[in-house]
């Protein structure tokens, strides 16, 4: 989480700062995109590369990942944010302080909390918002679950990084206008925290009517929706393989190699020329 935020909310402090001379939108999309690969590069042999909340919480409910330690999990993913947005204000500090004419705004043509946590468009309601990030969320999880289903898209281990980082490239490019792609409580909420300790006030919790809270939820619902459309559109229509059936069956499939199963046990197959059993 902490390169997530660091490489990603410091693209975003480089392109505001310069006002567009040294980035654009696609330097950020980029920096995020990048972040999320190196972070998982980095952390996948620890934790297992838990990044994003809302994926843990979609893990968990697929029996995948340990419900004791999902608030662990998820606090120190808040705290990795926090310690990216305090490292990128330390290095832009002198930046943020001259873009802002020496104050630390959150709205405004020089606000500069945007540069940490995401805020929506004017044109955006708070409905609006929670629906950007559900569908965002649903489709960062459909395509990160599709990439480690072996079953479905046989990848080799360390290529599935730089397609989770593609993934998030391709959300930005695509569902960044409306509030930032938020897509993780932790990345948003973290830095957000930060900015509410380091200076910009109260005022990041009141912006866009009380917008703080919808990516916190709205990313838990999405991904629990993508998990959900996953697992009932692709999960259980994979074939069955034989490391898979009851053991009795591949004792019998063993025991009667290159021969027709006549007496196989209840429940098992017999196996054709065609069948999908490896």
């Amino acid at each position: 989480m902490f390169f997530l935020n660091l490489f990603g909310c410091g693209s975003v402090a480089q392109v505001t700062t310069t006002e567009e001379k040294k980035g654009q939108y696609l330097s950020i999309n980029l920096g995020f995109a990048l972040g999320v690969t190196f972070g998982i590069f980095v952390s996948r042999g620890v934790s297992g590369a838990h990044l994003n909340p809302a994926v843990s919480l979609s893990l968990c409910v697929l029996g995948r990942h340990p419900w004791m330690k999902l608030p662990f999990y998820i606090f120190f993913q808040l705290l990795g944010a926090f310690l990216a947005a305090a490292t990128v204000a330390l290095q832009y500090h002198d930046a943020i302080r001259a873009y802002g004419g020496g104050q630390l705004t959150v709205t405004g043509p020089t606000a500069t909390a945007g540069i940490f946590s995401t805020y929506p468009s004017d044109y955006l309601s708070v409905w609006g918002g929670v629906v950007d990030q559900v569908i965002g969320t649903a489709a960062l999880l459909l395509c990160v679950l599709a990439l480690g289903d072996q079953r479905n898209t046989s990848l080799p281990d360390s290529f599935q990084p730089v397609l989770v980082g593609a993934v998030v490239l391709v959300i930005g490019i695509s569902m960044g206008s409306n509030s930032g792609y938020a897509l993780n409580p932790a990345r948003d909420f973290g830095p957000r925290l930060f900015t509410y300790i380091a200076g910009w006030g109260d005022d990041v919790f009141r912006a866009g009517d009380g917008w703080w809270w919808v990516p916190i939820v709205a990313p838990c619902v999405g991904a629990l929706l993508g998990t959900l459309i996953y697992q009932l559109m692709i999960e259980v229509h994979h074939p069955i393989h034989q490391s898979e059936l009851p053991s009795s069956c591949q004792e019998a499939t063993e025991s009667k190699t290159g021969v027709e199963l006549e007496g196989v046990e209840p429940g098992c197959e017999k196996p054709t020329k065609n069948s999908n059993l490896a």
